[in-house]
């Protein structure tokens, strides 16, 4: 099957775009597009604090409270019945390996808004677009169906439409947090390289993304001897991830993997099409590259 029958097959619209870290090479479908994050914008979220530590300018043991008022619901801190004391490395932690989407709101205040958007603009990113922490998403999706508040949005949710979710704000790439399947594997190459902030702050968002928990989409999808260091995305009718395939004959190689439609219950067969276009992409790259070509080298600091 080709990409595009992949995601007809699960009733979705996709877009990805696959670049061998070794050659630079590249494929895609629909790769230049707009497309929504969700929470993949977690990695230049935790990059940008893992800067500001490199450069002294924050505390990674310095302590944040979650309290009640904070949490959105959801996975890690965001789920918790009582308060929770954390430092801001762990902050960081939650946000990416378990998606935590109050933990990302809380670091989202002690990092600025404003600089993870500078450091895109610096990084050369200029689809790349942020339009606030999770808090924000989530609160304008719940202005736009009409919900006074987001526990009426969270009563009214069950009975909402595909339709009425997708013209919320939330899920339209030209007016949230939105980048290109291009942009994002750019944004890889540039963590995997060192090139994106200093070499210590790429070594934990790298060494971060190789502990997410999730696997049914990008680390699903590959022979177990190849090991994928990943961040997924997920909103109503929104499924993506992004992610750095490593292969044992040094084959390295960051893809991105955007969907949009399906509704919103759980649909594995979803999660398997991302896999199945992550992994068509980077096979396609593998294929040209040939014998003979050179391998990139192991990334410093890293485990081979």
């Amino acid at each position: 099957m080709t990409i595009p029958d992949l995601f007809d097959a699960a009733g979705v619209h996709g877009w990805v775009h696959a670049r061998c870290l070794g050659t630079g090479a590249e494929t895609g479908f629909g790769a230049d597009e707009p497309v929504v994050l969700a929470s993949v914008i977690k990695v230049p979220l935790v990059l940008e604090f893992a800067r500001q530590v490199a450069e002294g300018q924050l505390e990674p043991t310095d302590r944040v409270r979650v309290r009640e008022v904070d949490r959105l619901g959801g996975t890690g801190t965001a789920g918790c019945a009582d308060d929770v004391e954390l430092s801001l490395r762990d902050v960081a932690r939650f946000a990416l390996t378990v998606s935590d989407n109050t933990a990302a709101d809380l670091l989202f205040d002690r990092v600025g808004v404003d600089n993870v958007r500078s450091l895109l603009a610096e990084l050369g990113l200029r689809a790349t677009t942020v339009a606030g922490p999770p808090r924000d998403i989530v609160r304008a999706m719940a202005s736009d169906v009409g919900a006074a508040d987001l526990a009426e949005f969270a009563r009214r949710f069950p009975t909402l439409t595909d339709e009425q979710l997708l013209a919320t704000r939330a899920l339209d790439p030209i007016r949230t947090t939105a980048s290109t399947p291009m942009e994002m594997t750019r944004l890889l190459a540039l963590i995997w390289s060192g090139e994106a902030a200093p070499p210590q702050a790429c070594r934990q968002v790298r060494a971060l993304m190789a502990q997410q928990v999730s696997w049914a989409r990008l680390g699903a999808a590959f022979a177990p001897d190849a090991t994928v260091a990943g961040k997924t995305g997920t909103l109503p009718c929104v499924r993506n991830e992004i992610g750095v395939v490593d292969y044992p004959d040094g084959g390295r190689y960051a893809v991105a993997v955007f969907t949009r439609g399906g509704g919103t219950r759980p649909r594995p067969d979803i999660e398997r099409a991302i896999g199945a276009a992550a992994r068509h992409a980077v096979e396609e790259l593998r294929r040209a590259r040939g014998p003979g070509t050179v391998h990139p080298p192991p990334v410093s600091g890293d485990t081979p």
